[in-house]
């Protein structure tokens, strides 16, 4: 079965990829998602979609919501809009520095542990007191994310923040959405300032993994129950573990080795495609 949507959907470009894969009705399942029935695929479906700026994906017709019990996110560019290191250096003025470390580790370019020492380690010196306004002021939920929420803690999904970002964050989005679980990085401090270090074991890509399948075998939940979501390379090993994954506004090589790709829709979009 096809899911279309997108953050907007004109009629036109959804007319014309029923036309193309030969759908015999066009449902409306959300307001900005529309099952395609009886719809076959299509060499030109993916360029059709991405000029029209839209998101597909084909899906069980028996797949529900109901069929999932665990559900793990990354944060920053995922969950939020900012990567929060990226915002933190900017109150010290090192924001162009840190950003290029970010992209690359990203990219899979570079060793993510590594990278986040690095880019630690630049912050040395900034008042604590810096975070507040950058959670206050900068981070912001990217669209559709309280509704995915409420979604899925309504039909009775485990959720999980997991991120190579920082408590600070993570322990105020916990609250702010009521996750069941967190797991992030600690920022040293010391008399108000951050040293440039990190407290104890770096959340890396295996820690990811690792918090997927912990919590997925403490609650009894089947690998294929299990749902990730991410934009990173240090994602992948989660979605490796994952039973679907979904690459959010990702990086080429995530969106490549992801079960989905929403390059368009809020992250809300999920929902259509896991039946909901």
């Amino acid at each position: 079965m096809l899911i279309v949507q997108g953050a907007d959907v004109p009629t036109p470009a959804l007319k014309s990829i029923a036309r193309l894969t030969g759908a015999s009705a066009i449902e409306q399942i959300q307001p900005n998602a529309f099952r395609l029935v009886g719809a076959t695929a299509h060499a030109e479906l993916a360029e059709q979609c991405a000029a029209a700026e839209l998101d597909f994906g084909w899906i069980p017709a028996d797949r529900r919501l109901s069929q999932f019990g665990l559900f793990v996110t990354d944060m920053d560019s995922t969950l939020i809009t900012i990567e929060c290191i990226d915002e933190i250096a900017d109150m010290i003025g090192v924001k162009p520095r840190v950003s290029e470390i970010t992209e690359a580790a990203m990219r899979g370019e570079l060793d993510f542990s590594e990278s986040l020492t690095r880019r630690v380690a630049l912050l040395a010196g900034l008042e604590v007191s810096a975070l507040d306004r950058v959670y206050a002021e900068r981070l912001a939920l990217n669209p559709g994310a309280e509704q995915l929420m409420r979604r899925l803690k309504a039909a009775g999904l485990r959720t999980v923040l997991v991120s190579g970002g920082f408590t600070f964050f993570t322990d105020r989005l916990k609250e702010r959405l009521g996750f069941d679980h967190t797991f992030a990085n600690q920022l040293e401090e010391r008399d108000g300032k951050l040293t440039g270090r990190v407290s104890g074991a770096i959340v890396d890509a295996s820690t990811k993994r690792n918090a997927l399948e912990t919590l997925r075998d403490q609650y009894g939940i089947a690998p294929t129950a299990t749902i990730a979501a991410g934009d990173g390379a240090n994602d992948l090993e989660m979605f490796s573990a994952a039973g679907l994954s979904f690459a959010f506004r990702a990086k080429p090589v995530v969106r490549a080795s992801a079960s989905y790709a929403l390059d368009f829709s809020g992250l809300d979009g999920i929902l259509p495609l896991l039946g909901a």
